[in-house]
């Protein structure tokens, strides 16, 4: 069976930079990506990196401001945050998928999930 395991996130001053690592074991995924959680909204995705890395998707709202990798030699992905805003604050999600058919964003292709992390950013 697949697992993400998340580490990384916390609380930080708006303008600072935090950063999410997520371990995947069991399974060899295809798309792995980035969703977040604030309270009362639905979950959104932030950003997505195809296996190979050549393609990468990024929310409009933390373009410029997050990176996302991938070491597929660690089975990790990654979400560097910089610039961060109050309003990035969230539970922030890592999941993965096996299909490599269908849109990056479509978040009912994503199998797998990682346990949440939170992320607050103050003002």
């Amino acid at each position: 069976q697949g697992q993400l395991v998340q580490s990384g996130g916390g609380s930080v001053q708006a303008g600072g930079s935090l950063r999410l690592s997520c371990a995947a074991s069991g399974r060899t995924f295809s798309t792995m990506g980035w969703f977040r959680q604030a309270p009362g909204k639905e979950r959104e995705i932030v950003a997505a990196i195809s296996r190979g890395g050549l393609e990468i998707y990024y929310a409009d709202s933390v373009k410029g401001r997050f990176t996302i990798s991938r070491d597929n030699a660690k089975n990790t992905v990654y979400l560097q945050m910089n610039s961060l805003k109050p309003e990035d604050t969230a539970v922030y999600y890592c999941a993965a998928r096996m299909s490599f058919a269908g849109a990056m964003t479509t978040t009912g292709l994503y199998n797998y999930w990682g346990q949440g992390t939170q992320v607050t950013v103050s003002s």
